[in-house]
Formats: C-alpha cells, sequence, structure tokens
C-alpha cells in the first residue's frame, strides 16, 4: 500500500500532535484506526470477490471442456455401437438362417442351507472364560448379583 517508515510516522505523529493539541489526539487517533480498519476489510471484501469471481470462470470453462469431451467420448460410443449392431445383424441373419435354437436356461440348483440351523461363530468355552452372558437373567436374579455386600 503506502510505505512509511518509523521516521515518517513519528514525524506525521508529531504534526498531528500540533495541529490538534494532546485533549483530541487519542480520539482523532481511535477514529483513524476504525476507518483504516473498515477501508481493510472493504479491500479485502472486493479482492475475496474477485477470487470467488475468476474461480468460477475457470470452473464454468473446466466444465465446457469436460462436457465437450464426455460428447465426444458418447458419439464415438454410440458410431462405434450402430457398427457392432449392423456387424451382429450381419452375423445373426446368417447364422438364424443355418440354425434355429430354442433358448436354454440354466437347470435349478437347490443351495442346499438350512436357515434354521445357523450356529454361533463363537465357542461356548470362550464365552465362559471372557464372561460373556449365554442366558438372560430373571429379574430377581439380576438384583440379587448387583446387590452392595454388606459389611459385618
Amino acid at each position: 500500500m503506502i510505505d512509511l517508515g518509523i521516521s515518517k510516522l513519528a514525524l506525521i505523529g508529531a504534526i498531528a500532535l500540533i495541529v490538534l493539541g494532546p485533549e483530541k489526539l487519542p480520539r482523532v487517533a481511535r477514529t483513524v484506526g476504525t476507518l483504516l480498519g473498515k477501508a481493510q476489510r472493504y479491500v479485502n471484501d472486493v479482492k475475496a470477490e474477485v477470487n470467488r469471481s475468476m474461480d468460477l470462470d475457470e470452473l464454468r470453462r473446466m466444465k465446457d471442456t469436460v462436457q465437450d469431451a464426455a460428447r465426444e467420448v458418447e458419439h464415438s460410443i454410440q458410431s462405434g455401437a450402430s457398427e457392432l449392431e449392423k456387424q451382429f445383424a450381419d452375423v445373426g441373419q446368417s447364422f438364424s438362417e443355418s440354425v434355429e435354437a430354442a433358448p436354454v436356461y440354466p437347470e435349478y440348483k437347490h443351495p442346499r442351507k438350512n436357515w434354521r440351523l445357523k450356529q454361533g461363530a463363537t465357542p461356548q468355552w470362550y464365552k465362559a472364560r471372557n464372561g460373556v452372558r449365554t442366558k438372560a437373567l430373571s429379574g430377581a436374579a439380576r438384583v440379587a448379583r448387583y446387590r452392595p455386600h454388606k459389611i459385618n
């Protein structure tokens, strides 16, 4: 922005002290500080807006190039597909003329699963050793288990 060294700032401060006087100088300095802060915020906002607009323009250009490339790929795929269809149509006509066969469907195989016989993956000895609950506790049993011990 503006190149101000320490000597120039001291000179400006001395002139302001002489012109304004010691009573009004702090109030004027506060006002100048707030105005400079507002100006800096405004400049930062303008810079951010310019950067955003530049980014949006760049993104739009990228979007256009990607869409053009996608159209080209789609066109090439469609042309290739139409050529393949023509070739298959020619081959299909000659094949259908030579052999007329019924469609073959795969035969059903039973999966040999019984969903009622699921077994747990964790062995019982592991559950017993680590204290994993395998049965539900009744309310009375739960109260008895967590009842505080009597101290005699």
